[in-house]
């Protein structure tokens, strides 16, 4: 008896057409977008200047620009709405905001860096670099004499500065971040009052124990200029240390490292090249105070290459001294050159602890990279 097996077969819907259901690229940015952006900025400015034209009064420039902004955003978010949906509309407004707000601050510093350039670039000669101040009088030419001693005595100033304020700052903030204890909460308050003290309590508490006993020095400025640094070395690095995964530190932990080596071969090294920044933003704040040099420093006209006798001189104390004592152009010319100095003093450090962070970074990733390589 033959046994028939009946099949049966079921029938499937046809496939729909692809929809635009895809995921959306935010960082893509093509032509379309960029018609957009501009049609919505020039159609906010037509209706900005529509409305403050022919149906109210026009007042100012600045009730223009920010009225054009804000019709700008608004249109550009319909826009965007309109062609793509209300995620990617969202997160265009707000990059356009970021932007702007990142504009907004670039914008101010490179007019001061420009006018900075423009007024000290004409004072500013090779003599400058290798000169001192010692026989120059008011009205010599902007062309004599130099600040070969300030650029010394700041250089000097500021290497001891950091050479006190980054270990105990980073120390500290392994201490707050890594180890704790009772002593986390006071230590923490009173960095962070340290951050509110105004600098010049700082040169005239240095005047009072160091300066009063021993006499004016760079070594009395260095003592100052770390205690302006000290608090933001301290704050900065440990943000940057909660930075560090947890998973790095429980898996030293899980290979019977201890607690001190796993801070010091895992943590630190992690958070090099935020510790860095860390150091920068504490020069950059250190470099150019003035107030509590003179109250340690005093300043000279000479060069002075030992920082533990004698008062010595520094760039900020060059600037005002020159913008006090006399009203002279040529006088006035070298505060500017000293001051685009300054400038570029800051910028070549900045530059080169970027370069030290940015190597470390690479040199961190090939190491991961390499053990990752090594275990597969």
């Amino acid at each position: 008896m033959a046994t028939h097996t009946a099949t049966t077969t079921v029938s499937r819907p046809a496939a729909e057409p692809a929809t635009r259901d895809l995921p959306i690229r935010v960082a893509s940015f093509g032509g379309d977008d960029l018609a957009a952006l501009l049609g919505s900025a020039a159609s906010g400015f037509a209706v900005m200047w529509l409305v403050l034209t022919q149906l109210g009064q026009f007042s100012s420039l600045a009730e223009l620009g920010l009225g054009w902004y804000a019709a700008f955003l608004g249109i550009y978010y319909l826009v965007v709405r309109q062609l793509d949906g209300r995620v990617l509309a969202g997160d265009r407004v707000m990059a356009v905001v970021v932007f702007s707000a990142a504009l907004a601050m670039v914008v101010p510093l490179a007019l001061i860096f420009g006018y900075l350039f423009k007024k000290g670039i004409s004072g500013l000669h090779w003599q400058f670099f290798t000169e001192t101040q010692a026989a120059i009088g008011p009205l010599d030419p902007a062309t004599k004499g130099g600040a070969a001693h300030a650029i010394v005595g700041t250089l000097q100033q500021v290497g001891l500065a950091v050479l006190m304020s980054v270990p105990l700052g980073v120390l500290c903030a392994v201490f707050l971040n890594e180890v704790g204890g009772p002593l986390q909460r006071p230590v923490r308050i009173f960095v962070d009052a340290m951050n509110g003290v105004p600098t010049i309590l700082a040169g005239l508490f240095v005047y009072a124990v160091w300066v009063s006993v021993f006499g004016w020095s760079g070594f009395a400025a260095s003592l100052a200029i770390s205690i302006s640094m000290l608090p933001i070395i301290t704050r900065t690095s440990e943000e940057v240390l909660r930075l560090v995964p947890d998973g790095l530190r429980e898996a030293s932990l899980a290979l019977g490292g201890s607690e001190w080596k796993t801070t010091w071969s895992v943590v630190l090294p992690t958070a090099r090249s935020g510790l860095i920044t860390a150091v920068i933003l504490g020069v950059a704040r250190a470099i150019g105070e003035t107030a509590p040099l003179i109250a340690t420093a005093f300043g000279a006209y000479a060069m002075n290459t030992d920082p533990f006798s004698g008062a010595q001189a520094a760039l900020p104390l060059y600037i005002y001294k020159q913008v006090t004592e006399s009203s002279s152009a040529n006088v006035q010319a070298r505060a500017w050159a000293g001051a685009l100095v300054l400038m570029m003093l800051v910028l070549v450090l900045f530059v080169i602890a970027r370069l030290i962070g940015w190597s470390a970074a690479r040199a961190s990733r090939r190491r991961i990279t390499n053990a990752a390589a090594s275990e597969s």
